[in-house]
């Protein structure tokens, strides 16, 4: 089963673009109406729908990391550092998570890019 991805509002939308270009089920905070959403309303509304977070946002690692002491369940996060990634590695690297990755893989956990 694929695994879709949230994007938060740090995500470059070049990201966005080339992911649904490839079939792969995005749903960006912009478009859910979340920009203003702190982080932990933002991956508690992407995993009330089943989607993993891609954040490129280092706040985002706490709340997770947070979640994981406190044994608090979420669907997932995928985080790259924005330099220390580039937006081609982005995409390669979401696809294949996507694409090859049962959401249970992912559950309660943080996944870095580049893989």
């Amino acid at each position: 089963m694929p695994v879709p991805l949230y994007l938060d509002v740090h995500v470059p939308r070049p990201i966005t673009i080339e992911l649904r270009r490839r079939g792969v089920t995005v749903l960006t905070a912009q478009e859910d109406g979340a920009t203003t959403a702190l982080d932990p309303d933002l991956l508690d509304r992407a995993t009330g729908l089943g989607y993993v977070v891609f954040s490129q946002d280092d706040d985002f690692l706490m709340e997770a990391a947070r979640r994981q002491r406190a044994g608090i369940h979420f669907a997932g996060v995928v985080y790259g550092h924005q330099l220390r990634v580039t937006v081609g590695a982005c995409i390669h690297d979401l696809e294949l998570i996507a694409k090859l990755t049962e959401p249970d893989e992912l559950r309660d956990c943080v996944e870095y890019l580049p893989l």
